[in-house]
């Protein structure tokens, strides 16, 4: 009677399934790789986001001062965003004045683009705005 050697045990306990764990590290590392590009798309989103929104509500603050105009908080807005990310974020911010409860509020708003990689995700552009009351009312 012949015994079973190491080898033969091992081969008729896995079967024919040599090589396939580099199929399967090349799916899953495939699948780690999507997932962390997908987290780090999301913060980089969100830390623009938060930025512009910052930056708004830093030239609303300004242009609202007795001594300055809503253009002017617009202005600074921008250069704001122009400090901290790129130029392209900087290219559309406007500035108004409203009425909101009986008050005088200048408002700063900034369009630009939504930093999207490939297709998929929301809208290609975000809309934020800061508001602050006038001082001089």
């Amino acid at each position: 009677m012949r015994a079973h050697r190491p080898r033969d045990v091992r081969h008729h306990l896995l079967g024919d399934e040599s090589g396939s764990a580099t199929a399967e590290f090349a799916l899953v590392g495939a699948l780690v790789v999507i997932f962390f590009l997908a987290a780090f798309q999301v913060g980089f989103s969100l830390y623009v986001r938060n930025t512009l929104i910052e930056n708004a509500a830093e030239g609303a603050r300004y242009g609202a001062r007795a001594d300055a105009t809503p253009a002017m908080g617009a202005q600074r807005a921008a250069e704001l965003i122009r400090a901290s990310l790129a130029d392209k974020y900087a290219s559309n911010v406007s500035a108004t004045t409203e009425i909101e409860g009986g008050a005088q509020v200048v408002k700063v708003t900034v369009r630009a683009p939504l930093p999207i990689v490939g297709p998929f995700g929301p809208s290609q552009s975000l809309t934020v705005s800061g508001r602050a009351y006038a001082e001089a009312q």
